[in-house]
Order: structure tokens, then sequence, then C-alpha cells
């Protein structure tokens, strides 16, 4: 019975130490080689890109709270605004060439489909965060390459979701609030990168 415990006790403590580790080096380096990422837009857009984005990243929050707090209606809520709002993106009306706009119109195109087939797929909670992983790090590469001006976006890492194979999300906040568990874990989690504009 004390060995049971004790062993229980390790493995809470182990798994706990895990969650603040930062990615290992080698993982970044691989994704890294893996994403061909734009590069990054240096004119300033029309405010009204500007003004889409953040109406864009206030849904695209509202998602991560939903799933923090398990709640899928309100997850398929928030991803439904989430997608309108990704659609809606005045990505021709930047005056970038047509090319980096077709690119552009891509990228949000891309995590539009992503929101889309969590919408109608409905694959319970589990679906719903995994699909939202994949919204992260697409809506990651898009911040990258067309900032969201006079503010911070925070990318947090946990490396214990999904079987340890470990899932990115962003936030408004460097405070750890993790929607791949929730209460579960809660606060398993570090901040990975900020992106200040």
């Amino acid at each position: 019975m004390i060995i049971r415990r004790f062993s229980g006790i390790i493995l809470l403590a182990a798994s706990l130490a895990a969650c603040n580790q930062p990615q290992g080096a080698d993982d970044a380096a691989g994704k890294a080689a893996a994403e061909q990422p734009l590069t990054a837009v240096t004119a300033t857009l029309p405010a009204v890109y500007y003004d889409s984005l953040q109406v864009t990243m206030s849904a695209y929050y509202q998602l991560s709270a939903a799933l923090v707090k398990a709640d899928t209606m309100g997850a398929d809520m928030a991803a439904a605004a989430l997608k309108y709002h990704l659609d809606s993106l005045p990505v021709a009306r930047t005056g970038l060439d047509s090319s980096r706009v077709a690119q552009l119109a891509g990228q949000a195109s891309g995590i539009s489909a992503e929101l889309e087939g969590m919408l109608i797929d409905k694959n319970g909670l589990d679906g719903r965060r995994l699909a939202f992983q994949m919204v992260s790090d697409q809506l990651y590469d898009l911040l990258r390459v067309t900032p969201l001006k006079n503010t911070a976006i925070f990318r947090q890492y946990c490396p214990m979701a999904f079987d340890n194979r470990g899932a990115h999300w962003l936030s408004d906040k460097t405070e750890i609030v993790n929607p791949y568990f929730g209460d579960e874990m809660l606060h398993c989690g570090s901040v990975t990168d900020t992106l200040r504009f």
C-alpha cells in the first residue's frame, strides 16, 4: 500500500516536471525544417485588415476558453465565429502583390477548412482539441507574416498533450491556461515564443 502511494507520488511529480520543460531544440529544429513559412510583410497594412485580424483573434481566444472549460457547445460556436472571421479577412485589400495575396488567402483558407472539419465531424472534446492544435499552428504561421499591431501574442506549449506528443496554442496572456487538459492540468505548459508588434 505504501509502495503504491509512493509510486503514484513519483509519477505525479514526473508529470508535473514534464509540464514545465520547454520544447526540445531537436523537436523545434525538426518542425522548423518541415515548415517553410512565408517571409514577414514589412509594409504597414490597412487598418481594416488589422481590425479584422483583431476580431479573428478574439474568436480564437473564445475557442480556447471553451476548450479549457470542456464546453463543446461553446467551442462549436466559437469555431463557427472564427471560421466566419477568417473567411472575411480582407486579404485582397492589403495592397500586397497578387502572389502574396494568394499565399495569405491560402493560409486563411487552410485554417478555415480545419475549422469546418471540426464543426462537421463532431468527434467529441478530444477531436475538437486535436483540430484546435492544427488551427493554432496554422494561425501562428499567419501571424508571423501578417502581424497584429500594438499587441503581444504568446505561443504556449504543453509537452504532455496528445499522449506526450505535445501541442502549442496562442494566448494574449503569459498565464498558462491549458486548452488541451482544462481542469485536469490547467497550468501545464510554458511560453515558447512571443510575437510583439
